[in-house]
């Protein structure tokens, strides 16, 4: 997150034919009329010409002459489930080349997924075509496994084999599985510095990662890699500009995931994942983008933005977008242990008062009819709460959910652009959990580039109020670069906020284990980023129990 109004950090691509007569059309029907235009369009425009089930011809089942490594981009998995696994890779020979170097060729790729790392026991295989309308990504929704179970995967073209990866499903839905440890990571500009934070949690003993936000920057990467300094690399001018286009997202996802950090912790995990704000453009609200350009306009930025994102993460076919619109907030459960309900509180919210400035709050960002998710997701998550047998309710999401109060002040300026600025949709969330019965609410968010762990206040201006649940917020991967056990603001925060536990500013992931008891929340930072290699420490441990929420220190 970055203050509305931020200059573009370069140059953008000259438009193109189809945009520019876009935008003619703009001027000639009016906004209103032609924002529906516009979202017709870029739905047509990102759905045509996409190949058909079973398109692929017998000859394109033939083992694909490729004469330098496919599978550059490593492989991935995601959103587990009890008998089902979602497998992903992408062919890119040559991945920082627009069409990743098989030159629009369909490609057939095989999937096996074994129970044992030697793939000596293969329970399950198949053929799968790699599209150039896709991008060359494969999601492969493997059938038929067993709950709560480990499984190892791979992908095979010719005399290619891709790193094996791990998933594993969730148990049955009626089991009553005794725990659960996941991490929750956000916010890894790769500008900002490596990886490194990945690379340890690669190495965790983990069921499933939580990914809530800004997996990639739009902003330029220069040459040197940014504050990574490359001196034996340099990285291509393709990156060196604002990502706009549908070719720059896919290009920057190649960037992103040449890294052989986050491609081991990939391999290493499944991982659900969610948008933030910079997988499209800094603090974009639902059509509206930072810089106010046309809605018409910033729609098919954001059809290309989100085309790209499902094309390069282990998603399902349920949530490839239709132009600019993509359901990407979803369900999934660990047996009777948890439910997680997946949030998406960018596409849906009401634009930021106050021009997304950092404002006390007012009638502009009270109005009862602002929102941050959307009426239809508000009510999709409260009545899901109301049908929950988990033990545990929890929401991964983006942006801060409890009140945060920036400064001293009896009447404090707070974020805009978090659920502070949309007070009246955070009320109708807490009392939607109130009245489901939700006793063992957690929240997990990304965004700030900082840890914070709060308790979940029924008011949060008096302390003494219902502690109703309580919120994990991950800092960064990468982004903020090396940070600080202590920020500048640490004093004023914590005066301002007594709900506020715990805050670090240094990177790294939250370790999260769920039991039928407690809950136990490991911050887990390391000491740089802007050089490789760096340690990784347990900051802060805290528990909150069961029938009893609130954080206490482990």
């Amino acid at each position: 997150m970055t203050p509305r109004g931020r200059p573009g950090p370069l140059s953008h691509p000259t438009p193109s034919r189809h945009d520019l007569e876009l935008r003619a059309a703009a001027r000639h029907f009016g906004r209103r009329r032609f924002l529906s235009l516009t979202a017709a369009a870029a739905s047509l425009a990102f759905s045509t010409n996409l190949p058909a089930t079973g398109a692929a011809r017998a000859a394109e089942l033939e083992p694909a002459k490729i004469s330098d490594n496919p599978f550059t981009l490593g492989v991935a998995s995601g959103d587990p489930m009890p008998t089902t696994a979602l497998l992903w890779t992408r062919l890119a020979p040559a991945p920082f080349e627009e069409g990743g170097g098989l030159n629009g060729r369909t490609v057939a790729v095989q999937w096996e997924v074994a129970t044992d790392e030697r793939f000596a026991s293969v329970v399950r295989s198949g053929i799968k075509v790699a599209f150039p309308e896709y991008n060359h990504s494969l999601h492969v929704e493997v059938k038929g496994l067993d709950p709560d179970h480990d499984y190892y995967y791979r992908f095979k073209t010719g005399r290619w084999i891709s790193d094996k990866g791990r998933t594993r499903t969730s148990p049955a839905p009626s089991a009553a599985a005794p725990s659960l440890t996941f991490a929750a990571v956000s916010c890894q500009a790769y500008h900002d510095g490596y990886f490194t934070a990945h690379r340890h949690l690669a190495g965790e003993d983990v069921d499933v990662v939580f990914h809530l936000g800004d997996y990639l920057y739009e902003y330029a990467v220069n040459a040197a890699g940014g504050a990574r300094g490359y001196t034996d690399r340099k990285l291509p001018d393709v990156f060196n500009r604002e990502a706009t286009t549908l070719a720059d997202y896919r290009l920057r996802y190649a960037l992103y995931k040449s890294d052989p950090d986050l491609r081991a912790v990939h391999a290493a995990h499944p991982f659900v994942v969610t948008w933030d704000d910079h997988e499209t453009e800094n603090n974009y609200a639902g059509p509206i983008d930072e810089k106010n350009d046309p809605p018409e306009e910033f729609l098919l930025r954001r059809a290309a933005a989100y085309r790209a994102y499902w094309e390069n993460q282990p998603l399902r076919s349920a949530q490839l977008p239709k132009g600019p619109d993509c359901r990407l907030y979803r369900s999934l459960a660990w047996g009777t242990l948890a439910r997680f309900d997946v949030l998406d509180t960018r596409q849906y919210r009401s634009d930021q008062a106050y021009g997304d400035t950092q404002h006390v709050p007012g009638p502009e960002s009270d109005d009862p009819k602002r929102t941050i998710t959307g009426d239809a997701q508000e009510k999709w998550l409260i009545d899901g709460w109301r049908e929950s047998g988990a033990l545990w309710n929890v929401v991964p999401q983006q942006v801060c959910f409890s009140q945060r109060r920036l400064d001293l002040n009896p009447v404090a300026k707070l974020s805009m652009d978090a659920w502070d600025g949309y007070r009246a949709s955070r009320d109708r969330v807490l009392a939607g959990a109130k009245a489901a019965g939700v006793d063992n609410l957690m929240v997990l968010t990304g965004d700030v580039h900082v840890g914070y762990a709060f308790d979940i206040k029924d008011r949060f201006d008096d302390p003494d109020s219902r502690t109703l649940g309580t919120e994990i917020v991950a800092t960064s991967i990468a982004s903020g670069k090396d940070g600080a056990d202590r920020p500048g603001n640490w004093e004023t925060y914590t005066k301002a906020n007594p709900h506020l536990k715990f805050y670090n500013g240094r990177r790294g992931y939250v370790r999260v284990e769920l039991g039928r008891k407690a809950a136990r929340a490991d911050f887990r930072t390391v000491s740089a980023v802007t050089k490789p290699n760096a340690p990784v420490t347990t900051a802060a441990s805290f528990v909150t129990e069961v029938g009893s929420p609130g954080l206490k220190p482990a």
